[in-house]
């Protein structure tokens, strides 16, 4: 199943669109990052892609299909998404979080079946947590909370999956823990996986493939190590930088003055 953005764009209210005439063919079954700078588009563009904002012109097609004219439910089957910042539910545990995810596919008071509960299981050992189902989410640390989301998304078990920045607010090492997870979703099972990034160093290490946005549109797609060059970081990003490679991947290391 393919995703296809189509002449789109995005706005809020009356204000001048964020996102104009955009157009964007998804590689299917890869991870792809979303970069830019604040106010690039970038988390417009996903909450256009995840149906969370109206476009203004243009479509997004996901299997041919404009997204907007799909039942909320079948959508929910194909495509899932974490928007950014996502509040937990005072007192749920990590597995009733998780479980969430099996909405689309029961009724609304139906109880869980044996084949929700084993995609419960999947998603939670997919994350590394499956020790900790029975644990409030708000007793656990930063970057196991963000991955309980992650799981959460896997549990529906759709084929495409959209994530406005996972890695937000996590050291380092969390943040690592969190890529390792979204890069297995697409690499091990074949999903097609979208997400938006701040770092760029940590998109160029776990992408298959960079979209860089500027101004509303992209100024830049493809493999990392052909599209993070170090004309392309100052021309759109103002950012004075070295590009070195990396075990294949190339790595941002900026000068001490910060800008171009």
């Amino acid at each position: 199943m393919t995703v296809l953005v189509d002449n789109l764009t995005l706005g809020y209210g009356t204000d001048k669109p964020v996102v104009s005439r955009l157009d964007l063919d998804v590689p299917t079954g890869q991870l792809t990052a979303i970069l830019g700078p604040n106010g690039s588009g970038k988390s417009t563009l996903l909450r256009g892609m995840s149906r969370l904002l109206s476009p203004r012109t243009g479509r997004v097609l996901l299997d041919g299909k404009d997204i907007h004219k799909l039942p909320a439910r079948d959508l929910a089957r194909q495509l899932g998404v974490l928007p950014q910042g996502p509040v937990t539910p005072e007192g749920i545990t990590a597995a009733e979080l998780v479980s969430r995810g099996r909405h689309p596919h029961r009724g609304l008071f139906a109880r869980l079946t044996s084949e929700d509960e084993q995609a419960i299981d999947d998603a939670l050992a997919a994350v590394e947590l499956a020790e900790l189902r029975d644990r409030p989410v708000d007793q656990l640390s930063g970057g196991q909370r963000q991955r309980v989301w992650i799981a959460m998304v896997l549990a529906q078990g759709t084929q495409h999956l959209l994530l406005d920045e996972p890695t937000t607010y996590l050291d380092l090492a969390h943040a690592v823990d969190v890529m390792n997870v979204v890069h297995a979703a697409a690499h091990t099972s074949g999903r097609t996986v979208v997400t938006v990034l701040h770092d760029l160093t940590l998109a160029a290490q776990y992408a298959d493939h960079l979209v860089v946005m500027g101004d509303g549109q992209i100024a830049a797609q493809g493999r990392p190590v052909e599209v993070l060059s170090e004309e392309l970081l100052a021309e759109v990003f103002g950012l004075r930088a070295i590009v070195v490679e990396v075990g294949g991947a190339p790595v941002v290391v900026p000068d001490r003055t910060l800008s171009a």
